[in-house]
């Protein structure tokens, strides 16, 4: 006997106002996850906008996972915008945070750390976020950001090894202080 398919009922997709309410409660955390992929205001704005749109025109995304589509949304929007690119030269740089710091976001000036991933090369403050914050496979991140998995790997490894470097005279250690105020800030799934 064969079972018949059944279309999943209605209530189980998320809808307009469940995005809404999603974009609404986790507004900061959504902004500063567009904020440290774009290190722009502007862009960032731009990617949050972007990114609810998107998911707000989406009508089959399961309830249960509407939030983490939304963070995808905004994702998916700044690479679009961005481009990051394995090849991207390395214009990493805190000087070129510094002309944004009145318009950096509250949650970036109370975590250093933050400043430090925004000051990353695009392609490494992609990969960083997407794979140590957002915890994405180095598989995942390679199909999003259209590269191989070698380029995720070293990108990462670069990552880690400048933001080190930023913080030698730095007492504790940064990987630990960077998880702990993503958490409190809720950047990362």
């Amino acid at each position: 006997m064969t079972q018949k398919y059944e279309k999943p009922r209605s209530n189980e997709y998320a809808t307009r106002s469940d995005f809404c309410r999603i974009h609404i409660e986790q507004m900061n955390s959504l902004y500063l996850l567009s904020f440290l992929l774009t290190a722009d205001p502007q862009k960032a704005e731009q990617c949050f906008l972007a990114g609810f749109e998107d998911s707000v025109s989406n009508n089959f995304v399961f309830k249960e996972r509407a939030d983490l589509w939304a963070r995808r949304s905004i994702i998916l929007q700044a690479i679009r915008l961005l481009c990051p690119r394995p090849t991207d030269e390395n214009e990493s740089s805190d000087a070129r945070l510094s002309p944004l710091v009145g318009k950096v976001p509250a949650e970036v000036r109370a975590y250093p750390n933050f400043a430090r991933v925004a000051g990353l090369n695009s392609f490494e403050r992609f990969v960083f976020i997407l794979s140590i914050l957002e915890k994405y496979s180095a598989q995942e991140c390679s199909l999003l950001l259209g590269c191989f998995r070698r380029d995720v790997i070293n990108a990462r490894t670069a990552a880690i090894r400048h933001l080190a470097g930023l913080v030698i005279a730095t007492p504790t250690p940064l990987m630990s202080d960077l998880l702990r105020e993503s958490s409190i800030a809720g950047v990362g799934p």
